[in-house]
């Protein structure tokens, strides 16, 4: 494992690695025990620039490349992580924190991302669309936008590079990859070596580790890159579709959620604890699905809470290397800190803690709090972390109004012993996924996931990949000769 973060800690650009030529580091530190991992010397606009104009270079040849020759590359790349799955899995764990079971999760729908690609390269076909002038034929054409600048996030930075990167180049075009500073060898080099690995051709994908404080809006301002594909925060993505839009640009976003998990009254309780706890806590609750708000009929409020709070207490908090710990660290101080100021403030408002967790360096116990006012602004926002918000209803109109005040719409989920109900009550609420009878977390590789609200613009998967990263062209074609007015 430790080579990945000797070797892998540079720039790759042109099919080069080299080191940055900016004027500081970006430290990569463990954040269980605070060990230095690797520094990286950031890149600067001139290379994101070269890596953009590299991209731009490589893109034509691949696009003409015969797309069964393409996907070569990502059975190569599959191969090449299962391979290499328990380095990758020591890389998860160290950089930011993954517990096994996470780790496990994360390459387990990675692969899976990448078995799609391998379809993806040959999914792409034209129409021909009639014309009402005669001798006309219309052809429509799905093409490669041309280089895509792909911006991953820190909680699953593997799986949500792949999950971007895999599908632009699968469909012909170039991609530069910005990874969030705190993974940047899970979300960015490492992902370049595996593709470097499995013979994809220099210039294609490019990985610039930097930061806003050094480039500025340079990542997404640039003039090559037609899409921008970003995963983070509604505060950031606001950002980036406003300076794409500007610079005409496409922008796909996934950003934060606020959702919420509901036992009406003829649920299973004990199943729906076990949905509620794992959609709450896994990872540290660092995950844009999770369920902040856990609702619960009052006719079953006391037995669920009883029950929830038991299987709160007895997830493991601790070293993410331990294959018993569920509860590993938060990705860094700042986030840690934030936790704890949200349980102060909770309390300070009036809730009470069932559950009250302790903080330890960047360890975040779990908590569970209820009685939060309900005109509190925590109701409304995304909670990045293990603290879960228990919040007892009147019924089923009640429950939707309440999950549906907030200003995302990610992801949710309902128990209830009816199907039928909990597909009317799934359809009632403003998200872009909502499950019946099963946590908030899923992704699948053919399904649309994006949100509503503050939870995104566009889709990724499946065949909304094609929407995102190619574009339609109209050629038409006169047999004869067209009769023209003066």
């Amino acid at each position: 494992m430790s080579s990945y973060f000797t070797d892998l800690a540079q720039q790759y650009i042109d099919g080069e690695w080299r080191p940055g030529t900016g004027s500081w580091d970006i430290i990569d530190f463990n954040p269980y025990d605070g060990e230095k991992l690797a520094s990286i010397t950031i890149a600067t606009v001139d290379e994101v620039d070269e890596a953009y104009q590299a991209a731009a270079r490589a893109q034509k040849q691949w696009a003409d490349t015969n797309p069964y020759a393409r996907r070569g590359v990502f059975e190569k790349a599959l191969g090449l992580i299962e391979e290499r799955e328990q380095e990758i899995t020591d890389v998860i764990i160290a950089e930011l924190g993954g517990t096994r079971v996470k780790a496990g999760f994360e390459l387990h729908l990675a692969k899976e991302f990448l078995r799609e690609a391998i379809h993806l390269s040959l999914r792409p076909e034209g129409r021909i669309i009639p014309s009402p002038i005669d001798g006309k034929e219309n052809r429509v054409y799905r093409v490669p936008v041309g280089v895509v600048g792909v911006i991953s996030p820190f909680n699953f930075p593997f799986l949500l590079s792949i999950k971007s990167v895999a599908p632009a180049l699968a469909l012909g075009n170039g991609v530069v990859l910005k990874p969030h500073q705190n993974t940047p060898i899970t979300g960015g080099t490492l992902v370049a070596k595996i593709f470097e690995d499995a013979g994809l051709p220099k210039g294609l994908l490019n990985v610039v580790v930097t930061d806003i404080a050094e480039i500025g809006d340079a990542f997404i301002e640039h003039p090559v890159p037609k899409v921008i594909s970003f995963t983070g925060s509604d505060k950031v993505g606001r950002h980036v579709a406003t300076v794409t839009a500007s610079h005409f640009k496409r922008s796909v976003l996934e950003l934060g959620g606020n959702s919420a998990i509901v036992v009406l009254d003829d649920a299973d309780i004990d199943y729906a604890v076990d949905a509620a706890v794992f959609s709450r806590y896994v990872h540290q609750g660092q995950v844009c699905m999770a369920a902040n708000r856990v609702l619960v009929d009052r006719s079953i409020a006391d037995e669920f809470t009883e029950k929830f709070v038991a299987k709160v207490k007895s997830l493991k908090v601790g070293d993410p290397r331990d294959p018993e710990t569920v509860i590993g660290p938060v990705i860094n101080s700042s986030q840690a800190d934030a936790l704890a100021s949200t349980v102060e403030q909770a309390i300070a408002e009036g809730a009470t803690a069932l559950v009250r967790g302790e903080t330890t360096d960047n360890l975040v116990s779990p908590s569970v709090l209820t009685g939060i006012p309900a005109g509190s602004a925590l109701l409304h926002q995304e909670v990045f972390g293990p603290v879960a918000f228990l919040i007892p209803v009147d019924g089923e109109e009640e429950a939707v109004r309440v999950v549906n005040d907030t200003p995302y719409g990610l992801s949710g989920a309902v128990h209830t012993a009816s199907i039928e109900r909990g597909v009317n009550f799934a359809k009632r609420i403003d998200t872009g996924m909502f499950h019946v009878n099963d946590g908030t977390v899923h992704d699948e590789p053919i399904v649309p996931f994006g949100g509503e609200k503050s939870s995104g613009v566009g889709r990724l998967n499946g065949e909304t990949m094609l929407d995102a990263f190619t574009t339609l062209k109209w050629i038409s074609v006169q047999h004869g000769r067209s009769r023209f007015p003066f």
